[in-house]
């Protein structure tokens, strides 16, 4: 029997994978009904969901907006592949077992942190090098290894040269907070282009890529892997990935393990620009209204308690740039600075100098960061303070040294950018001396004009958290 017109058109509207597995043409349409039924029902729940506030589930984050802080900023740009190694566990372990390190390191990091991740950020590199100097140097900016490798990227005197850095008697850019970080980042992305593993880049920064490149090629001739954790390595170098694994795990889940970190707002710390001329740095201090202490965490690349005008530029906390430039306006110019510099003659002593210019034996080794029996060697460039019998002379040493210290700009509010930007300072002509000094001397001392800042220590102090490797 022929089937009829109706059948004909049912069968050749069926779906051919209907007809495949057997399905019979009278159940093909309902089949397809359901179908297009369980669409519109999946579609319905799926804008239901997306509807709903995400409480019971994974908020989700949206990039595109600002992050509140550096931590979330910096979780954001996690990208290196995870180290899968039990030494992880066991660095992981050392860290949270003692939470004051950790403490106290991302304390220290809170000046710097915004800056080195702002810098990651612009060259799009992995976020987990922000993390680097923990394990370098514990965000110390003055730490030094016995192998002379300084600063929080610790370079040796070599690599620095090799990448930059000045080295003087006046500078250590090693120890400077955006050359050292710039110079860092540079290192890091040619050694990651050698390998083309973030590993292996960590490995060379911490070994020196030519040793890690040696042991490469010892396990490819061997027929061995040459990843990360297949290689023969220095016990330093081992440990060294896993100790950044595991400072990452710890940050990217700080409350699981039950840390609270310190507050870094997303937002810059300090601004940098050029000072109009020499400063002492207690005088910079004075007319920002910072403590000593902080000017100098802020400005660890500088060597001498003066800064040059034409070596270094001076670093400020941003919040406090205002009130430098205010006080600077209101001061008149100085006939000179309060300090100068001097070139050792053969056969000169540091005795006889002091004499001549009328200072302390003390006073000279303090200034130029010297001990009690130093004796730098002929053609060395020193600082000589100025004298106290000069200043006495022409009224009080507290009225001369603030003479001797500040400057007139013609615009007292001059907008800055924050981080790596420079504010240039305009100098206006000044009054004479003699009538600076009666401006300065009849007006009341600011409280903090006589704020006494502790000694800093001569020599840096290596941080005893970590032992510190060579690179180059």
């Amino acid at each position: 029997m022929m089937p009829s017109i109706r059948a004909c058109k049912a069968l050749l509207a069926a779906p051919l994978s209907a007809l495949l597995i057997g399905v019979s043409v009278s159940n093909a349409a309902e089949y397809r009904d359901e179908n297009t039924h369980l669409a519109r029902l999946d579609e319905e729940r799926s804008r239901s969901i997306s509807s709903e506030p995400a409480a019971h589930g994974i908020k989700a984050v949206d990039l595109t907006l600002p992050a509140d802080d550096v931590w979330q900023r910096m979780r954001r740009g996690f990208a290196m592949p995870d180290l899968q190694d039990p030494l992880v566990t066991e660095k992981q372990a050392w860290y949270l077992n003692r939470p004051q390190v950790l403490v106290r390191t991302l304390e220290r990091a809170r000046r710097y942190l915004y800056h080195i991740v702002d810098e990651i950020e612009k060259r799009g590199l992995p976020m987990e090098l922000a993390l680097l100097p923990m394990v370098e140097s514990a965000y110390n900016p003055v730490a030094l290894s016995p192998a002379q490798a300084a600063g929080l990227w610790q370079f040796i005197p070599a690599t620095g040269l090799r990448y930059g850095l000045a080295q003087n008697v006046w500078l250590d850019e090693r120890r400077d907070i955006r050359a050292s970080t710039a110079a860092a980042l540079d290192y890091l992305q040619t050694i990651y282009e050698m390998h083309g593993d973030w590993h292996l880049a960590l490995a060379s920064y911490n070994w020196g890529e030519g040793a890690v490149a040696r042991a490469i090629e010892r396990n490819r001739a061997a027929g061995l892997p040459t990843d990360y954790l297949n290689l023969t390595l220095p016990a330093e170098t081992r440990q060294y990935v896993p100790k950044l694994q595991a400072i990452k795990n710890i940050i990217a889940n700080s409350s699981l393990f039950g840390l609270s970190l310190p507050t870094i707002p997303n937002e810059p710390y300090f601004v940098a620009f050029a000072p109009p001329r020499n400063m002492d740095l207690s005088a910079a201090a004075r007319l920002a209204d910072v403590p000593i202490e902080e000017l100098r965490a802020l400005n660890p690349g500088i060597k001498r308690p003066l800064i040059r005008a034409d070596h270094s530029e001076l670093v400020l906390p941003i919040k406090q740039l205002e009130t430098y430039l205010t006080n600077l306006s209101r001061a008149p110019e100085p006939a000179g600075a309060s300090w100068t510099s001097h070139v050792l003659k053969p056969g000169e002593r540091l005795r006889d100098i002091a004499r001549r210019a009328r200072v302390s034996l003390s006073a000279l080794l303090e200034a130029n960061g010297l001990t009690k029996n130093a004796q730098p060697k002929s053609g060395t460039e020193i600082v000589i303070p100025a004298s106290t019998v000069a200043a006495s002379a022409g009224g009080s040493r507290e009225a001369d040294e603030a003479v001797a210290t500040k400057a007139t700009v013609s615009k007292p509010a001059t907008t800055a950018r924050p981080g790596t930007r420079r504010v240039s300072v305009t100098i206006a002509p000044a009054a004479s001396r003699a009538a600076s000094a009666k401006a300065v001397a009849a007006k009341p001392a600011r409280p903090h004009a006589k704020r006494v800042a502790k000694k800093q220590p001569s020599n840096p102090s290596r941080v005893a958290e970590r032992p510190i490797g060579r690179k180059g």
